[in-house]
């Protein structure tokens, strides 16, 4: 009942319709490990056609070794980016709940409410 009390606060339950479109050929998911940091595979990353991010894998400041693409970023709601410069307007954010206190958070972020 919670979680689907929850779903009825939402304002789309389903993908973007430009990811049910996309045809995905190459996909990448990139971690937030640090095992690119020197790497300089930023290019060929981008060239991924879904590029999906975990947790709260920097982005700025590290493009020439993970790349600038974010398709979709998937996190839990302790590891979601505090920056709203890591949210880019094009991509999609995928919170991963699982606990009673994550579905707390998503309310209190639809309510625009403290938790």
């Amino acid at each position: 009942d919670k979680l689907k009390n929850l779903l009825e606060l939402l304002p789309e339950h389903d993908l973007p319709e430009d990811l049910k479109s996309k045809h995905c050929k190459r996909c990448v998911v990139v971690g937030s490990g640090g095992i690119l940091h020197g790497s300089e595979l930023g290019h060929l990353l981008n060239q991924y056609d879904i590029v999906i991010r975990l947790n709260d894998a920097p982005v700025q400041g590290y493009t020439d070794h993970v790349g600038n693409k974010t398709t979709m970023r998937m996190t839990y709601p302790e590891g979601a980016p505090l920056s709203e410069h890591e949210y880019p307007p094009a991509s999609l954010f995928v919170a991963v709940l699982f606990k009673s206190v994550d579905f707390n958070w998503l309310q209190a972020m639809v309510k625009n409410e403290t938790l």
